[in-house]
């Protein structure tokens, strides 16, 4: 549900049409984004001190200086071909915020091995197999990272690094004490902060001056004088966009860098964008922008396509990638951020990298410029070299998606809102009636009582809980919605209990911040303290949460946080959290730290045994350890269909796969084609939700004429039907940190026909989808990869060879899908009202095999709801099929999962030649089996070999 973006009053009703750009910044409105964006390309200012440099086991420490402060670097070197470049000012007026929050744990370090160290570079060799290099090049200051000695990644070579130290206004500047350290003690740590421990030289290191060149000495001496520029005016100090002030009591403390990627033309992810899938340019020639990308997490209700402004969530993580390499950067800050985008030649301009460069004279480069507003530089880089090995590195440093219960990535209905008990009863009917399965009904603010969350409106939800209790026995769950605004009423526990333990967050002045959002006056929960998510996470118990039981779930929405009469419809900048942070520090993650606390909660009122879902509009790195997004208000229209698509490719390479789109669009009415087509797309993509806004016509599946309802009804029918190899994606997903939803390029990482496709994606490595997105079409072009393999259309079987495109006739009925030669995936063919019913359903095995008559895949088995598979209580099996015979085996032997699910059916393509028998062969016994043989689809089903899944067994075939 979505933001009023104009307020007449607090009870006011107010319809929006479209987003009104005026209401956010370009980049000449943000004042250190304009500063930031001005500086040209030149011999970076930054220097590093050469008597500073220290070589530990996994890291290097040196200061680095400019005319105007003293900074400490530590490069370290992570496990798995990983480094962190983390900058810092040396002596800070104030603690600068370091998001811990983002990362999973303190990130694993690995031993470097020194390669040279001189009075002018260090060079480092780390990683696996010590495959990877970094170069820190003093004067003037770069670091270079090779892979297989091959530059991949370059910061601060086209020298546009900038930190904007902390001063203090129109003071006169006093020379620094001897020891600044004194003033502000190297290694004091702070909630989120911290000044390095080995900031401060060590003694007798300043007069290391003597052994270095007359230059170096020189620089020392201007080091040591500490020549400041002119100190920042008052009016540095604060900012003023439309009618709010900004008060900056720290000053302007802004800091950015160049990135750029040699050998490289597209770069992908940092979302959250209504844009492409690779990445357009800001800058230069050729740009298609003229503004960077913005990450700053913000209601933007219907918003444009094709636009780098910034959406409900923010990962700061770009990948970049070529035929010859992959590698990727995690610049590691939660405050504004902007991003801009050229290209250049990697061997021309006065930074260029001849000594280590191995490619052409003419090798493409992509150029980044990063800038924050507060915050230190603290950039990871991920050497690859291939796109699995980025997404292992960059889960190893933010986690892995937690394995979700079944029922949350099954279908679920939503609409803003279902008016009452009675209409909730009347949607679960519509579903049984039309044998259409759904797992989940959703509730929007108005079944609160006035908009306050953790309560019910009595008049319309009179018995919640008998209301939980008859869905659930139908197998069915809710979903309720709970903001992070509290509406201010004297009475209202939730408010009353804020109030009193000073649980909100605060003003500028020390007060509770106040603002307007759906209830009208509210105050905002400060979760940034792990003590308040506790206290939130209490919250969810079901004797705080009258009316709940465990079948109801969450969703956390407005988190961005969404303030209707703040700037930029979001929380003042100049607000205080906890530790004394500003908001400005905290910004995009603040909305993540809402549905980590709620997870929390629904774990801790079922004693730790059953898994949480929530919803979160907002996000941000690491979010994928808590739950679930979506891309928020998207509109009725077949643009945004279309947009959905690399929108939420995007978001799954940047760690968070668990995502999807309203189905159908939030605003405005679709036409039974368009719905018709949405559908078929959201059963193929991570999350399946059908959301609604509350001025739109009712559009739930059974509510349309045959044909219309019979096309949704397959559609859903297709996911559910699918859900144990879903599973198995997600399962994967939680292991190793890959999408479900890739782009094609990720499994063909050499094949360049595919680097800049995005209206077809792969789940997992079986199946390829491309969604029907225009109207009226009765052909659809579908590009298939891989130049020596087989895919076939799942529908008519039909054969495809790889590396091509082919053209297929499409009506209402067909959803472009193909199953990869080589691959063997498990479904449940079953009609079932919801996953609850389908938990022991038999399986079929759907072989397709390759150009040499050969396949395997995998099965993960769980009781789907529980945290009992991290004790052991799950399944794996491998399934294979090579020179005519099929075979069942366990994958993890001390799995301990004991389904009662049974092999119904094997279904193998691709067998060209009339089998003469098929036997089965289990624990020492052979049987012969019924088979049926299409020569026409080259076809082999073998009917019911009645095995238990988890039984190891042949098939073999003569």
């Amino acid at each position: 549900m979505r933001a009023l973006h104009v307020l007449i009053s607090a009870c006011a009703v107010v319809s929006v049409l479209s987003v009104d750009r005026n209401n956010f910044k370009t980049c000449s409105e943000s004042s250190f984004c304009k500063r930031n964006r001005e500086l040209e390309p030149t011999e970076s200012k930054y220097h590093v001190v050469p008597g500073t440099v220290s070589i530990g086991a996994d890291k290097v420490t040196f200061e680095l200086f400019n005319e105007q402060a003293s900074f400490v670097g530590e490069l370290f070197t992570l496990a798995d071909s990983t480094a962190r470049l983390m900058i810092n000012e040396k002596a800070p007026l104030y603690p600068r915020y370091i998001v811990k929050d983002s990362l999973d744990g303190q990130p694993k370090s690995a031993p470097l091995e020194l390669e040279e160290q001189t009075d002018s570079i260090v060079r480092v060799r780390f990683g696996v197999d010590k495959r990877a290099t970094a170069i820190i090049n003093f004067k003037p200051f770069r670091v270079d990272f090779l892979m297989d000695k091959e530059i991949v990644t370059s910061l601060n070579s086209r020298g546009l690094m900038n930190f904007e130290h902390h001063r203090k206004p129109n003071v006169v500047h006093h020379e620094e004490p001897e020891h600044p350290e004194e003033e502000q003690p190297a290694g004091e740590h702070h909630e989120g902060g911290h000044v390095p421990a080995d900031a401060a030289v060590a003694d007798g290191e300043e007069h290391h001056e003597e052994e270095h060149h007359e230059e170096e000495h020189h620089d020392e001496e201007q080091h040591r004088e500490e020549r400041h520029a002119p100190e920042p005016s008052y009016e540095d100090f604060s900012e003023t966009y439309k009618t709010h002030t900004d008060h900056r009591t720290k000053g302007p403390s802004s800091l950015g860098m160049d990135i750029a990627f040699p050998g490289v033309e597209h770069v992908y992810g940092i979302p959250e964008h209504a844009d492409s899938l690779a990445l357009k340019l800001t800058k230069g020639n050729g740009a298609t922008h003229s503004e960077p990308y913005r990450l700053y997490n913000l209601d933007v209700f219907e918003y444009e396509l094709d636009n780098p402004m910034a959406l409900y969530g923010s990962i700061p993580v770009m990948l970049a990638h070529s035929a010859k390499h992959s590698t990727a950067v995690f610049w590691n800050n939660a405050a504004e951020t902007w991003i801009d985008i050229s290209n250049s030649l990697a061997k021309s301009g006065i930074l260029s990298m001849l000594s280590y460069f191995h490619g052409s004279d003419e090798t493409p480069q992509v150029d980044t410029h990063w800038f924050s507003e507060s915050g230190i530089v603290d950039v990871f880089v991920m050497l690859g070299p291939r796109p699995h090995d980025l997404f292992r590195q960059y889960a190893a440093l933010t986690g892995t998606t937690a394995l979700p219960p079944m029922f949350s990535i099954a279908y679920h209905q939503c609409r803003w809102n279902y008016n009452d008990q009675e209409d909730v009863y009347g949607v679960n009917k519509g579903y049984e009636d039309h044998d259409i399965p759904v797992d989940v009904i959703w509730l929007d603010i108005e079944h609160t009582d006035g908009k306050k969350y953790f309560t019910w409106d009595s008049a319309k939800f009179p018995s919640s809980k008998e209301m939980l209790e008859k869905l659930w026995s139908y197998g069915r769950r809710m979903v309720t919605i709970i903001d992070p605004h509290i509406k201010r009423e004297d009475g209202y526990h939730i408010h009353s209990d804020a109030s009193s333990k000073s649980l909100y967050v605060k003003n500028h002045n020390n007060g509770d911040y106040e603002g307007w959002c759906w209830p009208g006056s509210s105050s905002w929960i400060d979760f940034t303290s792990a003590d308040i998510r506790k206290w939130w996470a209490d919250q969810m118990s079901f004797d705080r949460y009258g009316g709940s039981t465990g079948t109801l779930f969450t969703w956390n929405d407005m988190n961005e946080p969404s303030v209707f009469n703040g700037p930029e419809i979001t929380m003042h900048k100049d607000a205080k959290h906890s530790g004394d942070w500003e908001h400005r520090d905290v910004h995009n993650i603040y909305g993540m730290f809402q549905p980590q606390a709620t997870g929390e909660g629904q774990v801790a009122r079922s004693g730790g045994r059953d898994r949480p879902f929530v919803l979160s509009r907002a996000f941000f790195a690491g979010m994928q350890r808590h739950g679930a997004i979506w891309t928020g208000d998207n509109t009725a229209d077949w643009g945004h269909l279309r947009a959905s698509m690399p929108m939420l490719l995007s978001i799954g390479i940047t760690g968070l796969t668990f995502a999807g789109a309203d189905v159908g669009g939030f605003f405005k009415n679709p036409d039974s084609e368009l719905l018709i087509r949405w559908y078929q797309a959201g059963a193929h993509q991570p999350f399946f939700r059908a959301h609604a806004h509350l001025d739109t016509k009712r559009r739930e599946p059974y509510l349309h004429d045959g044909d219309v309802m019979n096309r949704i009804r397959n559609a859903i029918l297709a996911r559910y039907s699918k859900l144990p190899f879903w599973y198995t994606c997600y399962w994967h997903a939680s292991k190793t940190g890959a999408p479900t939803m890739r782009p094609l390029w990720v499994e063909y990482p050499t094949e360049t026909a595919t680097f800049a496709i995005e209206d077809e994606y792969l789940i997992g490595t079986a199946l390829l989808a491309k969604p029907v997105t225009q109207p009226g079409v009765s052909s659809w072009d579908v590009y298939l990869p891989g130049k020596d393999e087989v895919w076939y259309a799942t529908d008519d079987l039909s054969r495809h060879t790889g590396g091509q495109t082919v053209t297929l006739a499409v009506n209402l009925d067909r959803i472009p899908l193909f199953q990869r030669g080589g691959s063997i995936i498990p479904t449940k063919e079953r009609i079932r009202r919801s996953t609850v019913q389908m938990i022991h359903d038999p399986l079929t095995l759907t072989v397709a095999l390759d150009n040499g008559g050969s396949a395997k895949g995998e099965l993960y088995m769980d009781d789907e709801t529980t945290f009992d598979y991290k004790n052991g209580v799950y399944l794996v099996r491998n399934f294979e099929f090579a020179n005519g015979k099929f075979t069942s085996r366990t994958g993890d032997a001390t799995g301990t999962y004991r389904s009662q699910s049974w092999v119904q059916r094997v279904d193998i393509i691709g067998v060209t030649s009339q089998p003469t028998s098929v036997t089965l062969h289990r624990n020492g016994a052979q049987r012969s089996l019924t088979f049926y043989y299409n020569s026409s689809h080259n076809r082999l089903v073998i009917r019911k070999p009645d095995v238990n899944i988890g039984e190891d067994f042949d098939l073999v075939i003569a």
